[in-house]
């Protein structure tokens, strides 16, 4: 006997995993499979174990072959003799007792007369209604797992099982939903309270709309004002490495997953075409076995060649026919049932929508909102593992969620950047703050906050990120850079940053990527913004109202704008440097600079601009102007500049200036001159007229000499000529004795006059490049200049006397 379980593992899918696609009526149609292919089986052993039939011959005949039947043997009763059947009870008055050879048959005319009367005279279905059930029973399970086995569709279905158990078994599936729930209970905490403080405390005017124009303005994710900083993670809570690396891959498994199976819909057909096929097949075994089984007899009559035994009838009796019939009945029961279940599995299909599937009720519960919709061939899988278990969905949607995402890269980061290494990062800015540089991370380390010694922090290119309440413990912070880096702030960081950051820098890709908090940070002092500020629909400036900014006093804008934004009025007050770099686009309207009564330093870089804007001679307090990068070839209106009594500052370099114009010496007050980089031949000689000159730097022009008035500099201490294309010097420019620089390299210069003797001051000088074949021995005698502060040829200096070699070396 073939044991069930081998027919079943036969037919069914042998993966245990695959019970959460079967809803309860596949798992109840399975044990109604098992009881049915039992009765076949048990049909079977009795049909092979038994004998068949057994036939005696009929000695009850009248005229008429056809008249004599074996009905007296169906209705004998006990203590009744054949005969007196067949007088008494027999409708034919010519019935007569006929006998046959006496003796005559043996024990091999029984066995042929049994084969042959089982073989001509037994109904068919009375014969093979075993292996029938067996082999309906092997057809609806092999229907029922087809889908399983496939090829379209049994890759999907066991890797859809395979992703939804690693999903239901990671560890971060029970903290994410844990870490949420505990969240929402805080939050309805707060919301308690908030609500008991208002109906407890008369309203404030104005106290309401600030605190909600916080929230807006911070855009963080969530913000409770009542939770200063949250407390360390108990170590139960905290994944190890490896469980977080198991966990992000499920996350791209996942993607990877709904991106291939939302495609289309071969899973929903194939379980519908299945589902019909049963119901047809349980339609036509309910038909013709209730037709059938009535020909299952006990007793069945079988004519019989007479010269064989000498008998023309036989009275056969067949031994399994009530268990068979009774067998019949039963089996009919369970395909009935069966065949409801398939009706009503049909009823599901075809009257839900089973190829859309919505998390709102995870999201209720879970308090995850971003879990998307999912529909086709996913969305039917999620339907079916509804079916075995609910909890399934719910644990399978935190893998959809980029919130939980974003979390598990959170504590992945925690893992991979330690304070220790976040230590060893830390270094020294242009503005000498200690400074934490993180570049290219998929999220910002909650260890950052550990480090309380961090005064300038630089995140660039890491998306995502949401500053935490925790910034609180970075009591040294002052300075945040942003690059290409869209931050959120939770409201307790927001109100920790207006009362600290000094210095915030931010780059861009569109002014859509500005944060609103920037515009309420009321101490900010520097404000350093690089990328478009205009629409390029519109072409209007989108910077907001910097008017909460009452502090700001340097504002640098690296961006191509048509005219000054209007926004910066709003800082009118108090800003005292407004730099613009406008990256090669031409700026044309400078109105807003009349207003800026109290700046001090301008600089309009790469503004295409061609001559000085008028609007700068009305700026009284201005000290510095650098207008480098632009297309200036004459600066004639220079003269204008007198108007700006305080400039000391000017820069022209990096334009296509020809020449100096006489009226330059009209700026008394100038103290540092740069018109390197321009296509100046010539010098006028009242440039040296502006006596407080302290820093002069005419490199990289076309300049042949120097004129003599340059002597008059009294206070140079820096100047430089070098790229020009200078013979000689004059003996006056070595009367500048306060000149601690002096670069003249890359010129045309063949000798260094004695004279140099007299700039005692001097610290470095520049020689290179020249036509020089020696340097005087006076040289020495510039007590400050070291061997290191000469910028001269190796072959030059081989030449010096060994004495001046050793004192300029000498520290």
């Amino acid at each position: 006997m073939i044991p069930v379980n081998e027919f079943r593992n036969i037919a069914s899918d042998q993966n245990p995993q695959l019970k959460v696609l079967k809803p309860w009526w596949d798992v109840f149609s399975e044990y109604l499979c098992i009881a049915m292919l039992m009765i076949g089986v048990f049909g079977c052993t009795v049909q092979l174990t038994q004998e068949k039939i057994s036939c005696l011959p009929n000695r009850i005949s009248g005229p008429n072959k056809q008249d004599t039947d074996c009905s007296h043997v169906r209705d004998h009763k006990e203590n009744d003799s054949l005969w007196e059947y067949a007088v008494t009870k027999a409708l034919s008055p010519h019935i007569i007792e006929v006998f046959g050879r006496k003796n005559g048959l043996d024990i091999h005319q029984y066995v042929f007369v049994n084969h042959y009367c089982y073989e001509r005279a037994v109904h068919w279905y009375g014969k093979y209604f075993p292996y029938l059930v067996v082999i309906h029973t092997m057809i609806f399970m092999v229907v029922s797992n087809f889908w399983f086995k496939f090829p379209g569709t049994s890759s999907k279905v066991e890797l859809f099982v395979s992703i939804q158990g690693k999903c239901f078994d990671s560890p971060w599936t029970t903290r994410a939903i844990s870490e949420v729930s505990e969240e929402r209970k805080e939050e309805r905490m707060v919301t308690w309270r908030r609500n008991t403080m208002t109906k407890s405390l008369p309203e404030s005017p104005t106290g309401g709309e600030e605190e909600t124009v916080a929230l807006l303005r911070s855009s963080s994710v969530k913000s409770n004002p009542e939770k200063k900083a949250p407390d360390p993670q108990p170590p139960d809570s905290v994944l190890d490495k490896k469980e977080g690396e198991q966990a992000k891959a499920l996350f791209e498994k996942v993607r990877k997953f709904r991106t291939h199976v939302e495609e289309g819909d071969i899973l929903y057909l194939m379980y519908v075409l299945q589902t019909s096929l049963k119901v047809f097949q349980f339609a036509l075994i309910i038909i013709y076995s209730i037709v059938l089984v009535p020909n299952i007899e006990i007793v069945v009559r079988c004519p019989v060649p007479p010269d064989l035994t000498g008998f023309d009838v036989f009275c056969c009796n067949n031994n399994k026919a009530h268990l068979f019939s009774k067998l019949a009945y039963c089996y009919i029961c369970f395909v009935g049932v069966y065949g409801l279940l398939c009706i009503y599995s049909l009823y599901w299909l075809f009257h839900r929508p089973l190829k859309e599937y919505s998390f709102e009720h995870v999201r209720l519960e879970t308090g995850i909102n971003d879990i998307p919709d999912v529909k086709n061939d996913f969305s039917f899988l999620l339907h079916l593992s509804d079916q075995y278990d609910a909890l399934y969905a719910k644990r399978f949607a935190v893998f959809l969620s980029e919130v939980s995402e974003s979390r598990l890269r959170q504590v992945n980061l925690n893992h991979e950047w330690t304070v220790k290494k976040l230590r060893a990062r830390l270094t020294r800015n242009a503005s000498e703050r200690l400074e934490l540089h993180l570049m290219m991370l998929p999220g910002l380390p909650d260890t950052v906050f550990e480090i309380p010694e961090i005064e300038s922090l630089k995140l660039e290119m890491i998306n995502n990120i949401t500053i935490p309440a925790i910034l609180t413990q970075l009591t040294a912070l002052q300075e945040i850079s942003l690059v290409h880096c869209p931050a959120k702030l939770q409201l307790v960081a927001l109100n920790h940053l207006r009362e600290n950051l000094k210095v915030l820098r931010l780059t861009y890709e569109g002014p859509e990527q500005i944060p609103m908090w920037m515009y309420t940070l009321q101490n900010l002092e520097e404000l350093h913004l690089s990328g478009p500020l205009t629409n390029e629909l519109s072409r209007s400036t989108t910077l907001d109202t910097l008017r909460d900014l009452k502090n700001l006093r340097v504002l640098t804008l690296r961006c191509k704008l048509i005219k000054i934004p209007p926004s910066v009025v709003d800082v009118a007050g108090q800003l005292q440097r407004l730099i613009i770099h406008n990256e090669g686009g031409k700026l044309q309207v400078f109105s807003s600079l009349k207003k800026l009564s109290n700046l001090a330093t301008l600089e309009l870089t790469a503004c295409e601009l061609e001559r000085i804007p008028s609007a700068v001679f009305s700026l009284s307090n201005l000290q510095e102007l650098d207008l480098r990068d632009n297309k200036l070839t004459t600066v004639e209106e220079i003269l204008s500049l007198q108007h700006c009594r305080r400039l000391t500052t000017l820069k022209l370099w990096h334009n296509a200036i020809s020449y100096i114009p006489e009226h330059i010496s009209k700026l008394r007050s100038l103290e540092t001159l740069d018109i390197s980089w321009n296509k100046i031949r010539r010098l006028p000689s009242r440039l040296f007229y502006c006596t407080k000159l302290r820093h002069l730097d005419l490199s990289h022009n076309q300049l042949t000499f120097l004129p003599a008035e340059v002597g008059i500099l009294q206070s140079l201490q820096y100047f430089s000529a070098a790229f020009n294309c200078l013979e000689s010097l004059p003996d006056e420019l070595f009367s500048c004795k306060r000149l601690r620089i002096l670069v003249l390299g890359n010129n045309s210069i063949p000798y260094l006059s004695p004279r140099v003797s007299n700039l005692a001051q001097l610290v470095r000088l520049e020689l290179k490049g020249n036509r020089l074949e020696s340097l005087p021995p006076e040289i020495g005698e510039c007590s400050q200049l070291k061997l290191s502060g000469l910028i001269v040829e190796e072959s030059i200096l081989d030449l010096l006397p060994s004495d001046i070699r050793h004192r300029m070396t000498e520290s």
